[in-house]
């Protein structure tokens, strides 16, 4: 891989800042909010020990973000890449959660469009696993062209397997999107 899936990336409302191993307080604050997790797969990551799993997961990752609401300074959450294939020339965007105060204020459009723009510059298909019972998340996927593309169980870092659905975008859909 001749390029980072950690940039600093943001727009003129958020800031996707690399995650660092100092950061588990301040993101651990917004996910230990039951409600963030009520429709993701595993919805017990509010609870400490879960979310620690979570977060060394991230840090791992190479690729995670804490993403920074400009406007009030505050952390909204996290997302990440992961699992770059030089073969299939494809990465993974996901683990994704937000506040509950940010939902519905666009940021992760916001975070995903940055993302998919930086990234396409050095490959050709991002992939997406959405839990199986999160529509919010689902919705989210289907409002950036991506497209389902199977259903399959997933082993999550240090965490049970999920029934998810998978959803991709090619680099050429992208660009004829935007």
């Amino acid at each position: 891989m001749n390029f980072s899936i950690q940039p600093k990336l943001e727009n003129s409302n958020i800031e996707l800042i690399p995650l660092q191993e100092n950061d588990f307080e301040r993101l651990y604050e917004v996910g230990s909010d039951p409600a963030v997790w009520a429709n993701h797969p595993n919805p017990n990551r509010y609870q400490l020990e879960t979310f620690k799993i979570f977060f060394q997961g991230a840090v791992e990752s190479g690729g995670a973000y804490l993403v920074l609401d400009k406007k009030s300074g505050e952390i909204a959450g996290s997302t990440r890449f992961y699992d770059y294939d030089e073969t299939e020339n494809s990465i993974f965007i996901g683990y994704t959660f937000y506040a509950v105060k940010f939902w519905g204020k666009g940021l992760n459009h916001q975070a995903k469009t940055l993302m998919l723009d930086y990234i396409f510059q050095f490959v050709n298909k991002v992939i997406f696993h959405v839990g199986a019972s999160n529509i919010r998340s689902q919705k989210a996927m289907e409002k950036l062209s991506a497209i389902k593309t199977d259903e399959i169980v997933v082993a999550y870092f240090g965490e049970p397997d999920r029934l998810n659905f998978q959803y991709e975008i090619q680099k050429k859909d992208w660009h004829n999107f935007k």
